[in-house]
């Protein structure tokens, strides 16, 4: 209670020194309204924790945090527990892309974005032409337009001397078909196991 007059007792002089001068200083004015608007957020309380209510302990204070739910074992990882990795695993088309291009060396998969790029791939060591997948996500839906396929081609004369172009029509739409067909399967066992 002495620490809360103290703090009220000093607030009232600041304010009163903020009366005075904010005609002189518009911007102690405006200093004093953030101030007093961030204060009151808090509800009169200081952040942190109350030292009366956890142990001085820190066994006992990770024992109480994980009580309460607030931490993680290691143990604990492999369970299902949800959040995002859990949904890119139950998106179908997502997988479906995933299981269809599995073979290719992945350079990015960004669920939260929405694309799978593949590295340069080449069915022979020493081939001098590879190819490239990008797979760009417009939506979840399981539909023709969801899917944006660009594939590219690389020919090599020498290591340094490459060419490279997007190829058009044929394996893109290809792609597309299989991923859809695999992923119209995953859904339709998706819904037979909640039917059970």
């Amino acid at each position: 209670m002495i620490i809360l007059a103290k703090n009220h007792d000093l607030l009232y002089k600041f304010f009163l020194y903020i009366k005075m001068n904010s005609k002189k200083n518009p911007l102690i004015l405006s200093l004093f309204v953030i101030i007093s608007l961030l204060l009151s957020g808090c509800n009169g309380k200081l952040p942190g924790g109350d030292a009366r209510k956890n142990p001085a302990d820190p066994k006992k204070r990770i024992a109480k945090n994980l009580a309460d739910g607030r931490g993680f074992k290691l143990s604990e990882v492999g369970k299902s527990g949800g959040g995002v990795f859990e949904f890119a695993s139950s998106n179908e088309l997502w997988r479906a892309s995933l299981d269809t291009i599995d073979f290719m060396p992945l350079a990015s998969v960004n669920y939260s974005g929405g694309i799978i790029i593949t590295d340069w791939y080449s069915t022979n060591q020493n081939s001098n032409e590879s190819i490239k997948i990008s797979i760009r996500f417009l939506t979840n839906e399981i539909r023709a337009d969801a899917l944006d396929i660009k594939v590219f081609n690389k020919k090599c004369v020498t290591q340094s001397n490459c060419v490279t172009s997007e190829k058009e029509g044929g394996i893109n739409n290809e792609l597309k078909q299989k991923i859809l067909k695999t992923a119209a399967i995953y859904e339709k066992e998706k819904k037979d196991k909640k039917k059970k």
